[in-house]
């Protein structure tokens, strides 16, 4: 397949090399388009009022045969770029691997899924993959790349419907520690102490976004399979209209309230 890998992490991150590397161990033809620098939790962001650079870079860490191009956009902006500009023939969208889980929620903000949620946009099926670790010392990286590539097997003979994109997290184990895959749904991820007021050296009030996250462990949900040593594997759909809601607030006489 012609694969266009991404990330949120920055071009150089460990994660998108090693999933790039995977790919192309499969024979997968693999161009990475990816934020020159890191842009987590931006979201599904798109750059309209400043100009947008793309150059190539050497190989460097990546498995010769790989096309690298680097950008000074978001991670939606280099899912733009790659498939409009520089190669329309990509029939696969990757992003990742993230450092870090994208679970619950925390998918609304990810910079990770919104690059795969960009590549659904523009018509093509997308995946997302993330890394249960908190930092790139202690990942496992190697373990989420056979993951990549087994799923990205499945889906050549398995094509993904129009419009749905897999958000996948790993646990951060090796391979052989993982307990196989869950197909699952979003969980709930909240996280207490979310804002946190400090004060600077010169007494002014500033404030610390972050907080630590709980999960309701709840079978089924990617949260639970995380946490019991699975690759979730969440079909996401980007129609986020709530279908039952239409008829009960016509019948409810919404559109009879007059202007």
């Amino acid at each position: 397949m012609r694969i266009l890998v991404t990330n949120d992490d920055g071009v150089l991150s460990p994660g998108i090399i090693t999933l790039a590397t995977f790919l192309k161990k499969e024979g997968h033809e693999v161009l990475v388009v990816a934020p020159e620098r890191q842009h987590s939790s931006v979201g599904h962001a798109i750059t309209l009022h400043r100009p947008l650079r793309l150059w190539q870079v050497s190989n460097g860490p990546y498995p010769v045969g790989v096309t690298v191009y680097a950008c000074n956009g978001t991670p939606s902006d280099s899912v733009v770029l790659g498939l409009e500009e520089l190669d329309p023939s990509v029939e696969l969208v990757c992003s990742g691997i993230n450092i870090g889980p994208n679970l619950g929620d925390d998918l609304t903000y990810s910079g990770t899924v919104s690059a795969a949620m960009e590549g659904v946009v523009l018509g093509r099926p997308s995946v997302a993959f993330s890394l249960d670790c908190e930092d790139e010392t202690s990942a496992h990286f190697e373990a989420a790349g056979v993951v990549a590539a087994k799923l990205v097997r499945w889906i050549e003979g398995h094509p993904l419907e129009k419009g749905l994109l897999l958000n996948v997290n790993v646990p951060n184990k090796e391979t052989g520690m993982l307990a196989g895959f869950k197909v699952t749904k979003k969980g709930l991820r909240i996280y207490e102490g979310k804002v946190t007021k400090l004060r600077d050296p010169h007494g002014r009030v500033f404030y610390w976004i972050a907080g630590k996250p709980t999960d309701q462990l709840i079978e089924g949900t990617d949260v639970w399979a995380v946490a019991n040593g699975y690759v979730s594997i969440t079909p996401v759909h980007l129609d986020m209209t709530h279908y039952p809601s239409l008829r009960k607030l016509k019948n409810e006489g919404l559109e009879e309230v007059r202007l």
